[in-house]
């Protein structure tokens, strides 16, 4: 897929700049691209896209929340670590878990807020091939193996940390890219987030319904 065939327009910085809980369900059925080098010698240059539609997000509230959301990485203000959540919205911010696997928010909200939605789950678009060789997977596997779950998704893409933490998601010239192809969503389940041990009740996750790809037992779809 060449440069002139991404999908869709990229989304621009005002639409990240509401609160997660607002900016989450929006992002469902927008496509997550990434830019990546395919070839080798002469054609080293020569770029494809990796992409996937959104099918699974969840909100996580900045500090100014009243009560503070304790699942959230910027619940006790600025480190190192999450300080790209405190910057201008729509900024990709990817952090390790167990050492060894990434996950990727996007930032929300006004600077200093430090709002953010975790991508969830996406349905593989454009590069299966390329995402299955990411993941360690032999041809032809099923969609739900490639890119359900926040690590997976990554794994699929190859996003780290040290290659895409603080990426502008608005830069047209960014190899990270959120975008809107017009897809229309219709129906959205909205659960309480997975995968944590606090605010465990907060209605924060959104799906869409019966989608394969999200992740989760059955029940959660």
């Amino acid at each position: 897929m060449s440069a002139s065939r991404i999908p869709g327009r990229q989304l621009p910085r005002a639409f990240f700049e509401e609160s997660p809980e607002q900016v989450a369900p929006r992002l469902l059925g927008k496509i997550l691209v990434r830019r990546v080098r395919d070839g080798k010698g002469a054609d080293e240059n020569r770029t494809k896209h990796l992409a996937g539609r959104i099918v699974e997000v969840e909100a996580y509230l900045g500090p100014h929340n009243r009560p503070p959301d304790p699942a959230a990485h910027a619940h006790r203000g600025p480190t190192p670590r999450n300080a790209v959540l405190f910057g201008p919205a729509g900024h990709a911010y990817v952090y390790a878990i167990y050492g060894r696997y990434f996950c990727m928010n996007v930032s929300c909200e006004a600077e200093g807020r430090a709002g953010c939605v975790l991508l969830r789950a996406l349905e593989p678009l454009h590069g299966a091939d390329r995402m299955e060789r990411n993941r360690g997977l032999t041809p032809g596997a099923a969609a739900r193996q490639l890119t359900s779950g926040p690590s997976r998704l990554c794994q699929a893409l190859g996003l780290t940390r040290p290659l895409h933490n603080a990426l502008d998601l608005t830069d047209p010239a960014s190899p990270l890219q959120i975008r809107d192809d017009g897809f229309a969503v219709s129906d959205v389940r909205v659960t309480p987030r997975i995968g944590i041990h606090v605010a465990v009740d907060w209605p924060l996750r959104f799906a869409l319904r019966g989608h394969a790809c999200v992740s989760g037992p059955k029940a959660m779809r």
